[in-house]
């Protein structure tokens, strides 16, 4: 397949590009760097690119020839500076829902190429009709627990908007809540999928390593079956 994973130099999107040349897929990947990552690439399959995410225009120059868009935009580089992306999330927060609609207009014109947005956890239902983005107080708590400015709801709440901007969509989307708790770690290959409520794991725990998401999401690519609908994953 023809991968293009936007964000690809981000802490998701670098596993979800290497997870894919993995598999054998060819990857167009766009980052705000990206002659810079040409120049350091020594892996085949690969081509890197830029894209402003925020420009259906932008968007829609990269599109032909790819079977499946994957969007991990966050507004700066979590990898390399993530207090960064944390104040500039929380600056402006609109950006997501801005990106979402820029990518389904651009989609317009190739109706037929699949969108995979990875967003947040914060809009998954933590009870029936029980979603911590619409709670200050419960948002708080997971913010406090995860070491996150409260000021950061923003930007929770921003994913949570992009996700029904895509709902509104006739596109072919998908959306991926990763778990509440992502970082760095093993690629098991082992974890459970859910739709709209998190996966939580014997100790009551939402967790996933940022390697087991990109195995999820080249999953989804390969064999779509969230489309239209959001998914989520957890051990």
């Amino acid at each position: 397949m023809h991968i293009g994973v936007i964000g690809a130099t981000g802490t998701i999107g670098s596993r979800v590009v290497t997870e894919a040349l993995e598999r054998g897929h060819q990857v167009r990947a766009f980052s705000r760097d990206a002659k810079q990552a040409q120049r350091e690439e020594r892996r085949d399959n690969i081509t890197w690119a830029s894209v402003d995410v925020l420009d259906e225009k932008s968007i829609a120059g990269i599109l032909p020839g790819l079977d499946v868009l994957i969007s991990g935009y966050q507004p700066g580089n979590a990898a390399q500076d993530f207090a960064e992306t944390v104040r500039r999330s929380i600056a402006d927060p609109t950006v997501y829902g801005t990106a979402a609609r820029a990518l389904l207009k651009a989609l317009e014109s190739h109706p037929r190429t699949r969108l995979i947005v990875i967003g947040g956890a914060g809009s998954l239902e933590i009870a029936p009709g029980v979603v911590r983005a619409d709670s200050d107080e419960l948002l708080h708590a997971a913010l406090d627990q995860l070491g996150l400015p409260r000021e950061y709801a923003a930007a929770v709440r921003g994913h949570r908007d992009a996700l029904q901007v895509l709902r509104a969509s006739n596109r072919l989307w998908t959306y991926f809540s990763p778990a509440e708790e992502i970082a760095p770690g093993e690629r098991t290959g082992r974890f459970r999928i859910g739709g709209d409520q998190p996966v939580l794991d014997a100790e009551g725990r939402s967790r996933i390593s940022v390697e087991d998401a990109a195995v999820a999401l080249i999953d989804e690519a390969e064999l779509p079956r969230f489309l239209q609908r959001r998914f989520t994953i957890g051990y």
